[in-house]
């Protein structure tokens, strides 16, 4: 049974002993398997994430919820039970703050994503525009300098039935009350070959490095700064002298590009985590390496997570280290 044909339940609240073991004993008396299960604190906060089988249990899937609803407010923490065939289209809340580039690559590509892109939610209201141009619902959740009430957020998430976040350029750090509620399910994209140059500022930074290759990545957020699992990268060359500008210029059509291609990517199920680092599927990695021989472009199902195919057919293959080994010589 795949991560996706199990049922995810998430628990957020102020750490406590017991909360494990608590949650752990309701499913086993209803008969629920723990196919998963993951657990951190960050900021006295914790946060159980269960991938279980329900298939089998005792009951429904009301009484399921209404019983971990009941143990929650008993344990001063909210609960949250995710069934896999919940509903067949995927909501997305995009998240923005004034760079537009990513929004309206979304926006254009909703057809092809097989999900609804439900709200915009930005920290200023600058692409209020972009949002009512598609017929998009859009909240600005900052103060005057752009602050964001993540409670707000969390409410809006939540009122919009969120099953994909997506940071498109939104220039704000997501606190782990946000994070631990959709870890996993948060998608983001920075300016930059991670794991260099993380944080603000990253095209100035591989400026400042003196890099001849800069790029971008899209990745699952966590609660360490660009730190999460790499989904997908694309990269391109730094000219000589290029400005900050330049490589802006060069860089931004590839943000877009490798959000888009990670948003394809998770609603599909094509990727996972596993141990730190994202894994394609199988198929979809047979999917992606196939060429497209009517027209010489890729698929549309298939995915390209870095350079082109064309690299790799003009990197060298020789000289390696693996080489045959000359037989001893005879004594005689």
């Amino acid at each position: 049974m795949t991560r996706s044909e199990l049922t995810e339940i998430t628990v957020v609240g102020d750490d406590d002993t017991g909360l494990v073991a608590r949650v752990t004993t309701l499913l086993f008396e209803r008969g629920i398997n723990i196919e998963d299960l993951d657990q951190a604190v960050r900021d006295d906060l914790f946060r159980m994430t269960m991938h279980v089988d329900a298939t089998g249990m005792a009951g429904t899937r009301e009484e399921l919820r209404a019983d971990l609803d009941e143990l929650g407010d008993d344990l001063g923490v909210d609960v949250r039970v995710r069934f896999p065939d919940d509903r067949e289209t995927k909501r997305i809340a995009v998240l923005v703050t004034k760079e537009s580039h990513c929004l309206e690559q979304l926006c254009e590509a909703e057809d092809e994503l097989d999900a609804e892109i439900s709200v915009v939610i930005g920290n200023h209201p600058d692409l209020q525009p972009v949002a009512t141009e598609y017929g998009i619902p859009f909240h600005d959740i900052g103060d005057e300098q752009g602050n964001a009430d993540e409670d707000e957020l969390l409410d809006l998430l939540g009122e919009y039935d969120t099953d994909l976040v997506v940071l498109a350029r939104y220039m704000r750090i997501l606190g782990p009350n946000v994070v631990f509620r959709y870890e996993g399910r948060i998608v983001n994209v920075h300016p930059s070959l991670l794991p260099a140059f993380p944080g603000a500022k990253a095209y100035r930074q591989a400026k400042e490095a003196g890099v001849r290759l800069a790029g971008v990545t899209a990745h699952y957020v966590t609660t360490d700064l660009d730190q999460g699992p790499i989904v997908a990268q694309r990269a391109f060359n730094v000219p000589d002298g290029a400005s900050v500008e330049t490589l802006k210029e060069r860089g931004q059509p590839l943000e877009a590009d490798v959000l888009l291609e990670a948003v394809r990517l998770h609603l599909n199920d094509d990727v996972s985590v596993h141990r730190g680092r994202t894994e394609l599927r199988d198929d979809a990695a047979e999917v992606a390496t196939a060429e497209n021989e009517a027209d010489g472009e890729r698929d549309a199902d298939a995915y390209q997570l870095g350079m082109p195919a064309e690299l790799d057919r003009a990197t060298p293959d020789e000289p390696t280290d693996e080489r045959p080994v000359a037989p001893p010589r005879s004594d005689d």
